[in-house]
């Protein structure tokens, strides 16, 4: 049975539960309707093709058709999960779906529950960190997202940037140190999974310098997360991985590579009583709820039940299991990433300046100078897109890359980047390359 075909039998089984057997709203659609859908219809093809192994660009994965199809159900019922009486099942759906995540980083006991994404999740993690350390500063690495600096700066909480190392753009622990010996900081953001290169911070060290110095430790894992079901060859990852487990607080994407519809963000406390930062009185909106609901741990208020509905229904079909279907189909995400660097690194065309920690590759064509490799990625990136693979540009440090020969005209680089977050671009990746060669060709 097609998709389409699964959602209608559920919305008949629920239609006929209602007085009248329609719901208001879903009266047969009339001919105006059809003509602007179609319109809709016309404009939305002007889109790239996210769900092509082609794409390899942004940080786009289409929601698995689980996921779509529960989220296209909900959608008739229309729950807000703010509160019990608004989305009652829906609700329990969202509490235990957080819970087998919080599961997942080790987490038995815990405080959570999803939002609208990343963004509002970190910002609601970096709330509670002001909240119980006032006028202390939140620091994070210059290859953490920006939103961070951005979020303090909203909530008036001192923030400060911590230097990168030399080798690669990750928090420098030494630089940590030094600034932690100040006694200022009270909250330390550590990315597991940047989302300019996909290298994973140290998260274990940044943890024991944090317990030394006295600060909480909030891990952005939006990107990187889910990878917490993968055992790593590398150590240092698996041991980064390892250490979230330690952390106060963590956000996590579903809509990234938990095969969720946007948006779809979570947050992590690990410790249920900070949920007294969020205490408020608003008797109205729940008179009949006696036990705690959603609306009393978080800042926003009305929500989509119908994306705790999708994701329950997606860990269903996909436990959060070391080993497990997600976790292959993450591991692919991986092999893909390390086989395009194997092969690019092979024909000595191209400057790989890092190798992959997860599923982004940053790479770029050989050149006699900084801005010529700039000049050629753009051309490259265009000419690749006409043969319908479609990629990212990149703009980092040009010291990390490395070519004695090469003439140093720029401080800043312009580079290709791939993210390989479907299971299915490891098959694509012989591809991927031969593309990437007759693109490189084209523009040499």
């Amino acid at each position: 049975m097609k998709s389409h075909e699964v959602l209608e039998s559920l919305s008949e089984k629920w239609a006929n539960q209602i007085p009248g057997g329609v719901l208001e709203g879903q009266e047969a659609i009339d001919s105006q309707s059809i003509s602007i859908l179609s319109q809709m219809a016309e404009k939305m093809e002007n889109n790239y093709p996210y769900a092509s192994p082609l794409y390899a660009g942004q940080m786009l994965k289409p929601p698995h058709v689980i996921a779509r199809t529960a989220y296209a159900f909900a959608q008739q019922i229309n729950p807000n999960n703010h509160a019990l009486d608004g989305g009652r099942e829906s609700s329990s759906m969202e509490i235990e779906a957080v819970a087998e995540i919080a599961r997942m980083f080790g987490w038995n006991e815990h405080l959570g529950h999803l939002a609208g994404g990343g963004t509002m999740a970190n910002l609601e993690a970096l709330w509670v960190a002001g909240s119980i350390h006032p006028n202390k500063k939140v620091v994070a690495s210059q290859a953490a997202h920006y939103t961070h600096e951005r979020i303090t700066s909203v909530l008036k909480i001192p923030y400060a940037s911590i230097p990168n190392r030399i080798d690669k753009p990750v928090l420098d622990t030494l630089e940590l140190e030094s600034m932690l010996k100040e006694g200022n900081i009270g909250t330390v953001v550590v990315t597991a999974g940047t989302t300019g290169t996909g290298h994973v911070e140290p998260v274990d060290e940044v943890i024991r310098l944090a317990k030394k110095y006295g600060a909480r430790v909030h891990v952005d894992a939006a990107y990187g997360g889910y990878f917490r079901l993968v055992v790593f060859d590398k150590p240092s990852i698996q041991s980064a991985f390892d250490a979230i487990t330690e952390a106060d607080s963590i956000v996590i994407d579903p809509h990234k590579h938990g095969l969720q519809p946007y948006g779809c963000g979570c947050v992590l406390f690990k410790d249920p009583s900070v949920g007294k930062f969020y205490l408020h009185d608003s008797p109205y909106t729940y008179f009949t709820s006696e036990e705690l609901h959603l609306g009393e741990i978080t800042l926003e208020c009305s929500r989509p039940g119908a994306a705790a509905v999708a994701l329950w229904a997606t860990q269903k079909r996909f436990p959060l299991n070391v080993g497990g279907e997600m976790s292959d189909g993450l591991k692919r995400c991986i092999d893909a990433a390390n086989a395009l660097h194997s092969g690019l690194e092979s024909t000595g065309n191209w400057l790989l300046p890092f190798e992959p920690d997860l599923d982004i590759l940053v790479y770029a064509p050989r050149a006699n100078s900084i801005s010529e490799i700039s000049k050629l990625s753009e051309e490259i990136f265009d000419a690749a897109a006409k043969l319908d693979l479609h990629l990212a540009l990149y703009k980092m440090d040009a010291r990390y890359i490395v070519d004695d020969q090469m003439e140093r005209d720029s401080e800043i680089v312009t580079c290709l980047r791939s993210t390989l977050m479907k299971w299915s671009h490891k098959d694509y990746i012989p591809e991927i390359q031969r593309l990437l060669e007759q693109s490189r060709v084209q523009n040499s």
